[in-house]
């Protein structure tokens, strides 16, 4: 787990300080002062910072300034970039993990508080909906879990599904994409799967004790990258521009949309999210099929209500379908 976790740490503040900076020197008195150390001390850390990976050049006289930073997720790269209240302030950071969401669940048991993170540079066994893997080779895309507290009743939770993925598609088309949304999570590009969500909660009959959001992003996979049987299925933005994207940089833009989304949902309701989901959508108005464990049925896509569900018209009757995989479909020739 990242050893920096829980409040900002004196390198945390001395890469928030050179970022701020941009491409000026800070000098070694100046940030000395800002975090009341001595120089030395200060000269410590950012030796520390250096051997994480990031490159800082130091002058005699001048200071120091920050040229590169590693293509990493722990909170040392995240902090300095946020702007949010409660997203992403406690970042839990692996290497590696079977599932980002299985374990933000136990941290959630456990008492993690709204808005604590799970991210893992690799997953090895991620959950996808219907028992699905969701796969992340390492260092490459976004493989996060939020713990959220919504003060809500069980029947409002799949809401939450609908305000990540438009949360995700502001963050994509912020990168420079073009996103459309397939109901219930999928984010794509082009046709194809760039993101999925997965949501999971703990609740009684009254009352929601908390949710876990899990955001898989494929971020920088190449197409060699992706099993034979998802190759055509799926991208990644740099499949789609042609164009590495700054993992921290869309990560911190990300949990502010997000936070933004939640701020709006809690305040005004699913109405707001509902509109902007239906103007992404992929797959209203089209010809679908959508199988689940109990049916299958053939129609058009026509709406989605008041809490998400899709609603489906078969001939002269509407169906609400809560959950399933829907495909879309070439329409019947007359």
């Amino acid at each position: 787990m990242d050893a920096l976790e829980s409040e900002l740490s004196n390198e945390e503040m001395i890469l928030s300080f050179l970022a701020e900076g941009g491409s000026d020197f800070i000098s070694g008195a100046t940030l000395s002062d800002k975090l009341g150390l001595s120089r030395t001390a200060v000269w410590k850390h950012v030796e520390t910072l250096r051997k994480l990976g990031y490159e800082i050049e130091a002058q005699p006289s001048r200071g120091y300034r920050l040229l590169q930073v590693p293509d990493r997720l722990t909170s040392l790269e995240l902090s300095p970039l946020l702007m949010t209240r409660e997203l992403g302030r406690t970042v839990h950071h692996f290497e590696s993990l079977a599932s980002t969401n299985a374990h933000a669940f136990e941290l959630a048991q456990d008492g993690a508080v709204h808005g604590e993170v799970v991210i893992a540079e690799s997953q090895t066994a991620g959950k996808g909906r219907r028992g699905r893997t969701w796969v992340s080779p390492p260092g490459k895309n976004l493989a996060m879990s939020v713990v959220l507290r919504p003060e809500i009743v069980p029947a409002r939770a799949p809401e939450l599904t609908l305000v990540a993925a438009v949360a995700l598609a502001d963050t994509l088309e912020g990168a420079g994409a073009t996103p459309g949304i397939k109901w219930p999570n999928d984010v794509q590009l082009g046709g194809k799967k760039v993101a999925g969500i997965l949501t999971e909660l703990s609740a009684d009959t009254e009352r929601v004790h908390f949710v876990v959001l899990g955001l898989g992003v494929n971020l920088n996979t190449e197409p060699t990258d992706f099993p034979d049987d998802v190759r055509e299925l799926a991208t990644s933005v740099l499949e789609a521009k042609q164009q590495r994207v700054p993992r921290a940089l869309f990560t911190s833009a990300l949990l502010s949309r997000l936070e933004d989304w939640l701020d709006a949902w809690q305040a005004e309701g699913f109405g707001p999210v509902r509109e902007a989901w239906k103007r992404r959508s992929t797959i209203l108005g089209q010809d679908v099929l959508v199988r689940s464990e109990a049916k299958e049925l053939r129609g058009v896509a026509e709406d989605i209500d008041e809490t998400g569900a899709l609603l489906v018209r078969v001939g002269e009757r509407l169906e609400r379908v809560l959950a399933g995989d829907v495909e879309q479909v070439r329409p019947r020739k007359s």
